[in-house]
C-alpha cells in the first residue's frame, strides 16, 4: 500500500518541524517529506488540509486487561481505543492475571496484539515473581521475549534490600526499572490526605508516601550509578505517575545531580484535584489519587519545562460492577487512552504552553524514555523521519467532541471526564504504513 498524506501541517518536535508538507508512505516506511519521489504513485490519498500530522503517540501506561481481566476490557476493544486516540505505541504494565513474570506469557500477549495489526505493544516484565517483592524474575529471558523494562505496577517493594538488588542487577545489564514511588504503609488510603478526606471520612494518602519512596529510590540509585556511564548502559530509573509538588522538586534535584532518572504524569493528575470527587464519585477512585491544587499546578509547570518527560493516559478500564460500590471499595481505574491527545491540547491551551511541547510530551518524550529498548525502532518511534516507520496520526484541530459512553471505543466507559468537551479529534491513525483507524469509516465518529 502506497499512501499520500496531503496538505497537512506536520508537527514533529523531535526534528523541530512545523510546516505544511506532503508525506509519502510505501512498504510501511516514510519515503518522502515535502519533496516526493518522482516515481511515487499512491494507492490512497488522505486529504489533511487544515489538519495536523503528528508522529504516532506513545503511551507509557496503558492496561489492556488481558490476560485475566477480560470482563473489564478485551484486547480488541482496547487496541481499537488506542488507535482511535492516535496512539501507535503503548507500554503495558505487568499486573495482568497471571502476572507477566514468565517469557511464555509475554510471547502470548505480543502474538495476540500483533495479529490485530493495530498499535505496537511493548510489555513491561514483572520485577519480582508474582509482583510479591521477594524474588527477582529472570530478567534476561523476559528481555529476550520483548520486555522493554521491569516494574511492579502499583505494588511497592517493601523490602529495601530486594529493591537494592533489583537496581544492582539492572545496572549490570543496562535495564530500565519502572516504579511508582509510594511507601507501602503510608500508601494504603483511597484519596489524597487533606481537609476533604477528613470531611468525607475516607482514608488518606499523604504526600509523604511519595516523598519517602523517592528519597529511598534516589539513595539506592546513587549507590549503583557510576557518573559518566553512557546512555543505554547502567540502570535507568523511570518514575511512573508523579502526583505531588514535593515529588517534582525531588525529581528536579535528581536530574540536576545527573542521576539516570525520567518520569511521567497521568492526565488525571494533570487536570483534576480532590475537590472534583464531589459526592463520592467513584470515577475519581484512582491510583495515585488526585491531589490538591498546588500539586496539580506544580505538575503542570514541570511537564511544561521538561522536568516531567511524558504525559500518560493511565488507561485502566473498569466494569460497572466494580465502580458501583462505596468509594473506598470501588476498583481504582478509568478509561483514558482516547482522551490523551485532547487533554494534552486542553492543558496547552489553558496554560499557554506551545503546541510543540504538548506534542513532545506524547511523542518525543516517551520515546526517549524507552530509548535503546526500542531496538531498531529507536530512530523512528515518536518522530517522523524519512526511512523511518510510518507511525502517524492525522488530527483535526477544528473538530470538538464530547466524551461519553457513545463516543468511546474502549470496553470501559467510566472516566472522570465524562461529558467534557475536548478540543481536537483524531481523523486517521497509521501504524507501520497501514491505516489502523479512519474516522470517516468509524461508526462512532
Amino acid at each position: 500500500m502506497k499512501i499520500l498524506i496531503q496538505n497537512g501541517r506536520l508537527i514533529d518536535p523531535a526534528s523541530q518541524t512545523d510546516r505544511v508538507a506532503d508525506i509519502a508512505i510505501a512498504a510501511g516506511r516514510v519515503i518522502g517529506i515535502g519533496k516526493l519521489p518522482a516515481d511515487f504513485h499512491p494507492n490512497r490519498t488522505l486529504d489533511a488540509t487544515g489538519c495536523w500530522v503528528l508522529p504516532g503517540l506513545v503511551d507509557l501506561c496503558m492496561r489492556l486487561r488481558e490476560p485475566g481481566q477480560e470482563h473489564a476490557g478485551m484486547l480488541e476493544s482496547e487496541m481499537a481505543a488506542a488507535v482511535a486516540g492516535g496512539v501507535t505505541s503503548l507500554v503495558c504494565p505487568p499486573d495482568t492475571d497471571p502476572v507477566l513474570d514468565e517469557p511464555g506469557l509475554v510471547d502470548m500477549l505480543k502474538a495476540r496484539a500483533e495479529k490485530l495489526h493495530q498499535a505496537r505493544v511493548f510489555p513491561l516484565g514483572a520485577l519480582t515473581r508474582g509482583l510479591k517483592g521477594e524474588v527477582l524474575t529472570e530478567m534476561v529471558e523476559l528481555t529476550e521475549s520483548g520486555c522493554v523494562g521491569f516494574g511492579q505496577a502499583d505494588v511497592p517493594i517493601v523490602n529495601t534490600q530486594v529493591l537494592q538488588r533489583t537496581l544492582q542487577y539492572a545496572a549490570t545489564f543496562g535495564y530500565s526499572v519502572w516504579l511508582r514511588p509510594q511507601d507501602f504503609w503510608l500508601g494504603k488510603g483511597v484519596v489524597a490526605s487533606g481537609p476533604l478526606a477528613t470531611r468525607m471520612g475516607l482514608s488518606g494518602v499523604p504526600a509523604a508516601a511519595e516523598v519517602i519512596a523517592l528519597h529511598t529510590l534516589f539513595e539506592l540509585l546513587r549507590g549503583v550509578h557510576k557518573p559518566g556511564t553512557p546512555a543505554g548502559q547502567g540502570v535507568h530509573l523511570h518514575l511512573c505517575r508523579l502526583s505531588t509538588a514535593a515529588g517534582v522538586d525531588l525529581v528536579r534535584q535528581a536530574k540536576a545531580e545527573g542521576l539516570p532518572v525520567t518520569c511521567d504524569v497521568s492526565v488525571h493528575n494533570l487536570h483534576l484535584t480532590d475537590t472534583d470527587i464531589g459526592y463520592y464519585d467513584t470515577r475519581l477512585r484512582l491510583q495515585p489519587p488526585v491531589r490538591q491544587q498546588r500539586d496539580r499546578e506544580a505538575l503542570r509547570a514541570a511537564l511544561a519545562d521538561g522536568t516531567i518527560d511524558a504525559l500518560v493516559s493511565d488507561h485502566n478500564p473498569v466494569d460497572a460492577d466494580a465502580k458501583t460500590l462505596p468509594f473506598a471499595e470501588a476498583e481504582p481505574g478509568a478509561t483514558a487512552v482516547e482522551l490523551l491527545l485532547g487533554l494534552a491540547c486542553k492543558w496547552a491551551e489553558q496554560d499557554g504552553v506551545p503546541l510543540a511541547r504538548a506534542v513532545a510530551a506524547l511523542t518525543q518524550g516517551p520515546a526517549t524514555v524507552l530509548g535503546h529498548s526500542l531496538g531498531t525502532l529507536q530512530a523512528s518511534v515518536g518522530r517522523v523521519v524519512e526511512g523511518g516507520v510510518a507511525d502517524l496520526c492525522v488530527v483535526d484541530p477544528r473538530q470538538h467532541w464530547r466524551v461519553g459512553a457513545d463516543t468511546l471505543r474502549s470496553q470501559g466507559t467510566h472516566t472522570p471526564f465524562d461529558g467534557h468537551e475536548l478540543p481536537v479529534a483524531v481523523r486517521a491513525t497509521l501504524v507501520n504504513g497501514q491505516v489502523a483507524f479512519d474516522a470517516a469509516h468509524d461508526r462512532r465518529a
